[in-house]
């Protein structure tokens, strides 16, 4: 299988990950997490998991997800706060609810809600 590599700022490090992947979910999607009650607008995607060591590890064992999956950035909430989230494509499912995301940052990145997804600013895309 052939292999790309990419520099990740929040890894340290360089990443080497299969040069084609099938994410489930897109930029602009709606998500919630499988076990955790929390969901989010999708604002990037890493082919592989692309964060640091510490991070993997601080995730405890019996739920730790496989690092050769996609893992998405998510401007997520709560009842209680709004924050960034990176989680495994294996703990996201589609939001039934499909509503507006209410996370200060979403403004910033995206344009529009419709048909229960967000359209990304022009001026962010290439």
């Amino acid at each position: 299988m052939e292999r790309a590599e990419f520099f990740s700022s929040q890894a340290g490090r360089t990443i080497s990950a299969p040069r084609q992947t099938r994410a489930r979910f897109g930029i602009g999607d709606v998500v919630r997490h499988r076990l955790f009650a929390f969901r989010g607008v999708v604002f990037d995607i890493d082919p592989v998991f692309a964060n640091s060591e510490e991070w993997y590890q601080s995730i405890p064992e019996d739920i730790r997800p496989r690092r050769d999956q996609p893992f998405y950035h998510l401007l997520a909430e709560n009842d209680d706060s709004s924050y960034v989230a990176y989680v495994s494509q294996g703990n996201l499912l589609a939001d039934p609810q499909g509503g507006p995301v209410d996370h200060p940052t979403v403004r910033q990145l995206f344009d529009s809600f419709k048909d229960g997804r967000y359209r990304m600013r022009a001026s962010l895309t290439h």
